[in-house]
C-alpha cells in the first residue's frame, strides 16, 4: 500500500491522495497495531505504519498544509524509533530537514537535523546513507563549501556501491540524486554546474516520476534564466505548464507563481508572453 500511495502522489499530487491515505491509516492500520503479534511482526507493522505516516505528511505538505505535514513527519520518526528501524528513521529525519529547507530555512538547526539523519543512516543500507548524505551536502553548501562537496562525493560513492530493491523506501532514483547535486551547486552560486545536473536529472527521470520531472523542468528554467538563457528557460517552462494541470500540488503552484514573476519583465518576448497568458488560466 505504501508503494501504491507513493506512486499515486507522484502521478497526481499529494492533494489527490491525502484523504484516502488518512482514512486507510485511521480505519485499517491503527486496528492492526492493536492486534496481538510477535515482537518481530509488531516491529514490521510499526515500520510499515511509519512509511504510510511519512507519506501522509508528504501529501499534506504537497497540499499546502505544512503544520500538519510536520506533525505526521515527527510521528513517523517516533514510530521508526519504536520499531528500531534505522533506515526509516533516517528517511523521516531527512524528510523533516528537506521540508524546512524548502520553506527557506538554511540555518544551523536545520543543518543539525540533516546531520542527525546522516548519523542514523550509519546502520542503514548504502542507498539510504546516500539519500541522507545528498541532502546534508545541500545544507552544508550554505555554511561550508569544502564539507558540502565532500559529503556530495560520499553520497555519490555510496550510491554507486548500493544494491537496492525497487520501492518507495528502498530505492533512490538517480534523477533524485542529480537534483540534489544541482541544489548543492545552486547554493554555491555555480549556476552552470547546477543547470548541467538538472539536465541530467531530467534525462534520468522515468515516466512514473511525473511530479518530480515537472518540478525539475521548473527549477531548470529558473536557473537558465539566471544565466541569461531566456529561450531555453521558456522551453522548460512550457514543459512544466503542459504537465501542471495533472497535479494537485502546491509545490507546482508555487513554481507557477515564481514563473509568472520571473517572466513578467519579458512580456514583450513572444514565447514568454504566450506562457504568461497560459499561466493565467492555471493560477
Amino acid at each position: 500500500m505504501a508503494s501504491l500511495f507513493a506512486e499515486a502522489a507522484e502521478n497526481h499530487g499529494g492533494g489527490s491522495t491525502r484523504a484516502s491515505l488518512a482514512a486507510y491509516l485511521a480505519h485499517e492500520v491503527i486496528r492492526w497495531l492493536h492486534v496481538s503479534a510477535s515482537e518481530e511482526d509488531y516491529r514490521q507493522l510499526l515500520s510499515a505504519s511509519a512509511q504510510l505516516t511519512l507519506l501522509l505528511g508528504a501529501a499534506c505538505i504537497d497540499d499546502g498544509d505544512h503544520g500538519l505535514g510536520q506533525r505526521h513527519q515527527r510521528t513517523a520518526a517516533e514510530l521508526a524509533v519504536e520499531a528500531q528501524d534505522h533506515g526509516m528513521l533516517t528517511v523521516a529525519l531527512r524528510a523533516m530537514a528537506t521540508h524546512a529547507y524548502e520553506l527557506g530555512h538554511h540555518n544551523l538547526a536545520v543543518l543539525n537535523l540533516a546531520e542527525r539523519a546522516a548519523q542514523a543512516a550509519r546502520h542503514a543500507p548504502r542507498v539510504t546513507q546516500a539519500y541522507a548524505l545528498a541532502h546534508l551536502s545541500v545544507l552544508q553548501a550554505h555554511h561550508d563549501r569544502r564539507a558540502a562537496l565532500a559529503r556530495l562525493a560520499d553520497a555519490e560513492r555510496l550510491y554507486d556501491q548500493a544494491d537496492s530493491a525497487p520501492g518507495a523506501f528502498t530505492a533512490y532514483p538517480p534523477g533524485g540524486l542529480q537534483y540534489q547535486r544541482a541544489q548543492v551547486f545552486a547554493a554555491l552560486g555555480e549556476a552552470p554546474r547546477a543547470a548541467a545536473a538538472l539536465t541530467t536529472s531530467l534525462r534520468l527521470r522515468t515516466s512514473t516520476e511525473l511530479r518530480a520531472s515537472t518540478l525539475t523542468h521548473a527549477r531548470l528554467a529558473e536557473v537558465l534564466l539566471e544565466m541569461g538563457h531566456l529561450d531555453r528557460a521558456v522551453a522548460h517552462w512550457a514543459e512544466f505548464l503542459a504537465a501542471r494541470p495533472a497535479l494537485r500540488s502546491t509545490r507546482t503552484a508555487h513554481r507557477l507563481t515564481v514563473m509568472r514573476q520571473q517572466l513578467r519583465p519579458y512580456y514583450r518576448h513572444r514565447h514568454a508572453a504566450q506562457l504568461l497568458n497560459e499561466a493565467k488560466g492555471l493560477a
